[in-house]
């Protein structure tokens, strides 16, 4: 947290329940109070959450608990293993445990889109970057390339990007110095305005709310109707040879003639 704060920038902690640690109120409060946000993460992350539907069953009813003891909306699975046609057992407004592409995952595979998107009434904000562990332990790569080429692929497609970091593994210099560069892009980013860095139950407040909008022709033109529709801007899609080119309208002017989100 010391590490986040001194680049501005907040992060939500995904909490292991039970056997792993201790997990007490003043612990949660000593998170809270700093502006970050509590999740859950598994039940004990012994990577048997989804071994069986029956076993599921049983984990999510103490998951549930945890997840109203820790005043929680938000879920994921260890080791990223999932099985989405299960989540509706989980009293969760949004799950994290889908990467897009999981091609160093244990779980192979993935979502293959770097958009939110709904399970039901879940909505699933995917991996969107490769995990430290993945790149520091497995690629052995701390050069912040493989990151810096993911930022560039997601922004370049107005996606989410998420990225899952361990205190754990940075506890030697060369991994807490590419997490420090990391961090240094995020905030070089939002400080161009060009992205929006925030804590993943601010994108699902945002994305429920953007889901209720609706698009209406005006003449010869579109509009956004519906509350937030402030903060929401048009996207143009259109093919450019063999591609898909997106152009995201400017913002609009008020009536005193300054810029509205």
């Amino acid at each position: 947290m010391d590490v986040d704060d001194s680049y501005g920038i907040k992060a939500s902690f995904q909490i292991v329940p039970e056997q792993r640690y201790s997990v007490s109120h003043a612990f949660l409060n000593s998170i809270r109070d700093r502006g970050c946000e509590i999740n859950v993460h598994d039940l004990n992350h012994d990577g048997r959450l989804f071994s069986g539907r029956e076993e599921f069953l049983r984990r999510a009813q103490r998951i549930n608990g945890y997840l109203r003891e820790f005043g929680a909306r938000g879920f994921r699975s260890g080791g990223l293993y999932r099985h989405p046609d299960w989540y509706e057992a989980l009293e969760i407004a949004y799950d994290m445990s889908i990467p897009n592409s999981g091609h160093l995952e244990i779980q192979r595979g993935g979502c293959c889109t770097v958009m939110p998107y709904f399970i039901g009434d879940i909505l699933e904000l995917p991996v969107t970057t490769t995990q430290d562990y993945s790149l520091l332990h497995i690629m052995k790569d701390s050069s912040n390339d493989v990151w810096k080429n993911q930022i560039q692929s997601v922004m370049g497609r107005h996606g989410l990007l998420s990225f899952i970091v361990h205190p754990d593994y940075l506890g030697v210099d060369h991994a807490r110095q590419a997490y420090r560069v990391l961090l240094a892009e995020l905030s070089r980013l939002r400080e161009a305005e060009r992205c929006w860095v925030t804590l993943p139950g601010e994108v699902d407040r945002w994305w429920r709310q953007r889901s209720r909008m609706t698009l209406l022709q005006d003449g010869s033109r579109w509009r956004i109707e519906g509350p937030g529709k402030e903060r929401a801007r048009i996207a143009y899609a259109e093919l450019d040879g063999d591609d898909l080119v997106c152009t995201v309208e400017p913002p609009s002017l008020n009536r005193r003639g300054t810029p509205g989100w």
